[in-house]
Formats: C-alpha cells, structure tokens, sequence
C-alpha cells in the first residue's frame, strides 16, 4: 500500500505509506490524487494529508526515476502535477499534517493545502531542486510566492534553501507548529472548526481565494513539462542526480 485511508468521522485522513521515507512514485501519486477526488463522494467534509513520523514526504524517488524511459520518466513526473491540482482543487478543505522533513515533492503537495502544521524541532521544508540542478517550474514557484511573499520565495528558490520548522512558521511557509505526537490532532481540531461556520459561505470564499493557485497549475502544460524533462537530462543535472543517489545508498 503506498497510501492508508483513515475516517476520523466526516474528516478523512490520507496517509502516505511508503517507508522508510515515503518518497513519491508515480504509483503513490496515482493513489493519492485518487483518494482526494473520491473523498467528498464518500462523505468526506475535510481531508487530513499525514505522513511518516520523521519525514512527511522525502519527495520524488530520484532512484526509482533514474531509472526510466523518457516517456515513462515524463508520465512520472504528470503524476506530482495531477496529485498537486487534486490537493488544490479539492472541493472540500486539505490540511497537511508534516509530522517531520519535508523537501521538494514533499513540500510541492503541502503547498496546495489549505493550511500546514508542522511538529515542531530540526525538521526542515522547502524547494531544493536548485541543489540537484533542476528548476522549479513557474507553477510550482508560484505556490511557494503565494505563501512566503514574492522576494522570499525568491530567496528560498535560487538557493534551493530548506529551513527549519520555527523558520517556516516565521516566514509563512506553515502556518503553526506543535510537538510532532499532537500534528494530526491539531489538523483534525482546525477543520473541526473551520467545519462549524456556514458551509457554502465558507467554501465558496475559498473557492474564490484560490482561484491563482489552480489557475497556475492549471497552466502547466505538456510543453512545460518537455522542457522540465529536457533540463532533467542536462550533463550537470544527471551529474547532481547520480551523486545524490550515491548518497542515498550510503
């Protein structure tokens, strides 16, 4: 299972399930977007989005990609972009729930939530591909310059930067930090009360303030995705993967 399904009442919990560091496949992916489209259909009011207890999301599983085709490589990479439109266009609210690291990926699927709590302590989040000789694409920047501010995006992008968890609550990037065994109770009492006001007030507002974030998402398009491909095949990107790689398998 690469996903776990959990009702907390009308309140579903989607677990990424994939130790050790539930780093992202396509499969994965797949399976999450999926479960976000059916959860209203199933009763769902609120979408809880957990993961492990030390590493929300390790992010794209770069081994597992190296090792594609090109075509089967650029299929991989449309699945972060359809879990991420189905996290933003979600019809009912999502909270990401980070229990701990959270990078790249990772970061990406925390971004297209309504709200992020984060466990408190050396755990770190945000946009590192710039370390790995990738560019994060416009829409995906976009995320990030919607949360923290245009120049501090800019900052954390060009440096590829990840920051601890009392950075990111200072800065933005999550909106509160609690101790990493209460992450999922604390998720679950913000929708309980974002639950308790007039329902279709409450959803059209949100509907209309992120209209810019699927609109940008949106926008990303199969010829984005060429280009993304072509830089990922870049001499000193493949160079930057394979070291990473090496690094993982220590």
């Amino acid at each position: 299972m690469s996903i776990e399904l959990h009702r907390h009442g009308d309140i579903h919990e989607i677990r990424l399930a994939r130790p050790p560091v539930n780093a992202l496949t396509p499969e994965l992916l797949s399976a999450l977007r999926a479960a976000v489209q059916a959860a209203p259909a199933e009763g769902a009011r609120g979408i809880v989005l957990t993961g492990g207890s030390k590493v929300f999301s390790g992010g794209m599983d770069v081994p597992h990609l190296m090792g594609l085709d090109r075509a089967s490589l650029k299929a991989g990479w449309a699945t972060l972009f359809a879990a991420a439109r189905a996290l933003a266009d979600s019809r009912v609210p999502v909270v990401a729930a980070i229990g701990g690291h959270s990078p790249a990926g990772g970061c990406v699927l925390a971004l297209c939530c309504d709200y992020r709590i984060m466990a408190r302590g050396p755990f770190r989040i945000g946009l590192n591909e710039v370390q790995v000789g990738l560019v994060a694409p416009d829409a995906i920047q976009h995320l990030m310059r919607r949360v923290v501010g245009t120049y501090r995006a800019e900052r954390l992008l060009v440096a590829g930067s990840l920051v601890e968890s009392e950075q990111a609550q200072a800065i933005g990037l999550v909106d509160e930090l609690t101790d990493a065994e209460h992450v999922l109770a604390r998720a679950l009492h913000w929708l309980e009360e974002l639950l308790k006001l007039p329902s279709a007030a409450m959803l059209a507002s949100r509907q209309v303030a992120r209209t810019d974030m699927i609109a940008a998402l949106e926008a990303f398009s199969d010829d984005h995705l060429d280009g993304f491909i072509e830089d990922w095949y870049a001499p000193g990107t493949q160079a930057a993967l394979q070291a990473l790689v090496a690094r993982l398998k220590k």
